[in-house]
């Protein structure tokens, strides 16, 4: 049974935008830090943003000031609102979640949170953005 299911990836313009989400319905475990993190053919992930359960977030520089990380915790669902899209932004989106606060900090696929390892993972969701 998938734990985490994202959706809402698609094709768009340059300069258009997509919201994705992430359903953590069936995820029977309290979440304190969820992230998004993108990855292409060949290349190594990149993580692209994080939250935790006090609502501090994390950006790539890449998307900072394009994209925004939310959730909510009441329906059950993690959000990436994605404006300003670029063709260098196409890529498999997935979430992931971590159960475990880390009072010392890390680094999640070049994102510093403060959870330990993001190591429940959707199955991701593609977006194209064509120029």
């Amino acid at each position: 049974q998938i734990q985490l299911a994202e959706s809402g990836g698609g094709s768009v313009d340059s300069g258009g935008s997509l919201r994705l989400s992430c359903d953590t319905s069936n995820w029977i475990y309290t979440s304190y830090c969820m992230g998004w993190f993108r990855q292409t053919a060949g290349k190594e992930p990149e993580g692209v943003a994080v939250i935790d359960n006090d609502g501090k977030t994390n950006y790539a520089d890449s998307v900072k000031g394009r994209f925004t990380i939310s959730r909510d915790s009441a329906k059950n669902l993690l959000y990436l609102q994605m404006n300003s899209l670029k063709p260098e932004d196409t890529a498999n989106y997935t979430c992931a979640a971590s159960r475990l606060r880390n009072p010392y900090g890390s680094t999640w696929l070049g994102l510093e949170t403060t959870c330990f390892e993001l190591g429940f993972k959707g199955r991701g969701t593609p977006v194209t953005v064509s120029s």
